[in-house]
C-alpha cells in the first residue's frame, strides 16, 4: 500500500517574527525535496480543520478559547517568549490536528499503509492546559485519541525522536496505560522534562541523551530502551513525534545525528509495526530547524517510510 503525504498552504501563513526558528521556510524545504521523482509515488492530500470536539480529545474547552482568543487581526502576539501567534495561526493550527486526524482516518482504515504530515505549528510541547514550545495544540495526542474514540484502537504507540523532550505529550497521558510514550532527546535541555525516571503509570519511556551523542548512542537507546517497550506494548498504531533537530547541522541542541540515524529509527519502528498492527504508522514533524538537514533528514524517513 501506498505511503500518504499531507501537507497544506495554511501552514505557511503562521507567521513567526524575524528570526524566530520555527519558519515557514521549513515547510518550504520540505516542499521542495519532496517534490523529486523518488516521491512521485506518494499520495498526497490537505487536512480538514479539526473540530471542537476533536481538539477537546486533548486540551479542555477553556484552554482551546484562550488560543482562539490570542489571535491578533494582525501583527503577531505572543503567548510567552518562544510562542508566538498571527492572523493566520488559527486555521493552521486546526489543519495541523485535522492532519493527524486525517492521516489516522486513512491509515487506520487501510487506504493507505502509512503517512507523514507535514505541519506547523508543532505539537509536542502543549500540555492540555498550556501552550508552549512553539505548540499550540498537541497533535500526535489528538491524533492518538482519534483512533482510539473513533477506529477502537485499544493501544497506542507515541514514538518521539525530537531532540527536545515532548513534555505535553508526556503531560497528557501520564495517567493512562492505554498510550504509551516513549522519547529519545537531549537532556538536560528545553523544556528540562524527560528523566529516565519519569514513567507515568509504566507506560512512559524516557531515554535521554547526553549533550555532544551521536548515532551509536541514538541507536542504542533506541535497541535497548525504546523498541522492547513497544513491542512488549504490541500497539494497534504507532504515531511518530519526528523532529529533525537531532540532527549534526541543527542550531537548537547538541546531537550529532545525521540521516541515517532516522531512517534507521523509521525502519525500526516499521518493523515493529508490520509485527504488532498491521504496519501502521502516523508520523507528524515536530523539530528541525536548520533547512537543508531538515529537508534532506525528512526525504530519508518519507524514503523509509516508502520502503525504500
Amino acid at each position: 500500500m501506498a505511503t500518504l503525504y499531507i501537507s497544506h498552504p495554511v501552514f505557511l501563513e503562521h507567521v513567526t517574527p524575524l528570526g524566530h526558528p520555527e519558519r515557514a521556510d521549513r515547510l518550504r524545504a520540505i516542499d521542495r525535496i519532496l517534490e523529486h521523482e523518488r516521491f512521485q509515488s506518494l499520495q498526497r492530500d490537505v487536512p480538514p480543520k479539526a473540530t471542537m470536539e476533536q481538539l477537546l480529545f486533548a486540551h479542555p474547552e477553556e484552554h482551546i478559547l484562550d488560543v482562539e482568543a490570542s489571535i491578533p487581526m494582525e501583527g503577531v502576539a505572543h503567548i510567552d517568549s518562544d510562542t508566538t501567534v498571527s492572523s493566520g495561526s488559527w486555521e493552521a493550527a486546526s489543519r495541523a490536528a485535522g492532519a493527524a486526524i486525517l492521516a489516522v482516518d486513512d491509515v487506520m482504515k487501510g487506504i493507505v499503509q502509512n503517512a507523514f504530515c507535514a505541519i506547523r505549528p508543532p505539537g509536542h510541547h502543549a500540555e492540555a492546559d498550556t501552550s508552549m514550545g512553539f505548540c499550540l495544540f498537541n497533535n500526535a495526542a489528538i491524533g492518538a485519541r482519534q483512533a482510539q474514540r473513533k477506529h477502537g484502537a485499544e493501544r497506542v504507540a507515541i514514538i518521539d525522536f525530537d531532540v527536545h523532550h515532548g513534555n505535553g505529550t508526556q503531560d497528557i497521558f501520564w495517567n493512562d496505560p492505554t498510550v504509551m510514550y516513549a522519547s529519545t532527546h537531549q537532556f538536560p535541555l528545553y523544556p528540562g522534562t524527560g528523566a529516565a525516571n519519569e514513567t507515568g503509570v509504566g507506560n512512559i519511556v524516557n531515554a535521554p541523551l547526553d549533550p555532544g551523542a551521536g548515532g551509536a548512542e541514538f541507536r542504542e537507546a533506541f535497541d535497548i530502551a525504546i523498541l522492547p517497550a513497544v513491542e512488549k506494548f504490541s500497539p494497534d498504531l504507532i504515531i511518530i513525534s519526528a523532529g529533525f533537530d537531532g540532527h549534526a547541522r541543527d542550531p537548537l541542541a547538541h546531537l550529532n545525528l545525521v540521516e541515517a540515524d532516522f531512517a534507521w529509527a523509521t525502519k525500526k519502528l516499521m518493523d515493529i509495526a508490520d509485527r504488532t498492527c498491521e504496519g501502521r504508522v502516523v508520523s507528524l514533524l515536530e523539530g528541525g530547524y536548520d533547512l537543508e538537514s531538515l529537508a534532506r533528514s525528512t526525504a530519508a524517513h518519507v524514503l523509509s517510510l516508502m520502503g525504500s
